[in-house]
């Protein structure tokens, strides 16, 4: 049984990834911070408690800014695979929290390659990099595209891309960079984009708001869905040599395109409804990021199945789920398509 860990696990791509493997067999770990309030509800359906002899995730309390905690972390679980997935992600927010994004997604990464290079671990490693780091570089972008970050969290993702490459070139790591474009899905964290919307057409619809609030509606995304690009982060550790990879659909579309959609499955006219505040705006702003994707697709074999208009009716039909039947489960609320990873039934908070 092979063994996985995962930093960022209660987050949108960590839930999905664990779930992938779990399917696949492996035993997984995952990191989580300490918190007053439990933050577990993207895994709760696939957590067993630790006393259940069928249990294959386990969940231990580290922190990226502590290398102490991973370092014991790395020694205890020794797996044979880890996918760093955290990071303070919200762009716009990286803008007021500059050094707590750096140290959580730049040093953090550094921290985890000196654990496991010091330690001697002979695991493959697998770093989130970002679209986010080409910035005003212009489309499409691939593997060889000039960086131009535009923001602190692009800043702090470059320096954990770069650091990869240099672990890997230094020591001989199978240290791999993930350059995924945005990738999106009803877990997604309400203050991004995307979900702001689909939950702001379901709720309008519902009479339960009035008016939503958006930034930038001209900025341009290569938007995909989240399950898909998990599986491309997988596929990058089974290849016999670690290289880097761009992820994406190879199409862009303007956040005034996704509002569109958004409301017109709930039947609505987004004019209606949608108030640009400047106060969304970033300092420096990032027109437009598409996917070069060739690369991925001829080594990997990996292609995105989800169209664009489709993603965004998975997004607005599950928010729309959420406030007609909010006492079901919350992977029959938000997920569209379930990873079918049996529930376990029991209690879940023994982390």
């Amino acid at each position: 049984m092979k063994r996985a860990l995962i930093t960022g696990v209660t987050g949108q791509d960590g839930s999905y990834l664990a779930e992938l493997l779990l399917k696949k067999g492996y035993e997984v770990h995952g990191v989580k911070r300490r918190s007053s309030s439990f933050n577990t509800e993207r895994i709760d359906d696939i957590y067993l408690d630790w006393h259940e002899q069928n249990s294959r995730l386990f969940l231990h309390f580290a922190d990226m800014s502590d290398a102490g905690s991973l370092w014991n972390l790395l020694h205890m679980v020794q797996p044979d695979e880890v996918y760093n997935l955290a990071a303070q992600s919200h762009v716009r927010v990286s803008f007021d929290v500059p050094e707590y994004t750096c140290d959580i997604a730049a040093n953090g990464a550094l921290r985890l390659l000196e654990a496991i290079h010091r330690i001697g671990l002979k695991c493959r490693y697998y770093q989130a990099s970002s679209s986010e780091m080409f910035g005003s570089a212009p489309p499409p972008q691939n593997e060889y595209t000039k960086f131009h970050p535009r923001s602190p969290y692009a800043c702090a993702k470059l320096f954990a891309h770069t650091i990869t490459v240099n672990y890997r070139e230094s020591y001989g790591m199978f240290a791999c960079n993930g350059i995924l474009f945005n990738h999106e899905s009803p877990r997604r964290g309400e203050t991004f984009v995307t979900r702001k919307i689909a939950r702001a057409a379901a709720r309008i619809k519902a009479g339960l708001q009035d008016k939503l609030y958006i930034g930038n509606m001209d900025a341009k995304r290569d938007w995909g869905y989240a399950p898909e690009y998990v599986e491309a982060m997988w596929m990058m550790l089974q290849q016999d040599e670690p290289e880097d990879y761009v992820i994406g659909t190879g199409e862009n579309h303007t956040v005034q395109e996704f509002m569109e959609f958004a409301f017109a499955r709930v039947g609505l006219t987004w004019k209606d409804y949608v108030i640009v505040d400047p106060r969304y705006y970033r300092p420096a702003e990032v027109d437009s990021l598409l996917a070069d994707v060739s690369k991925a697709r001829q080594q990997l074999g990996w292609q995105h199945r989800t169209a664009f208009k489709d993603l965004v009716g998975i997004m607005v039909d599950a928010e729309v789920r959420a406030i007609t039947s909010p006492s079901v489960s919350s992977r029959t609320r938000f997920d569209d398509h379930p990873a079918g990873v049996p529930s376990g039934g029991v209690e879940k908070r023994s982390v």
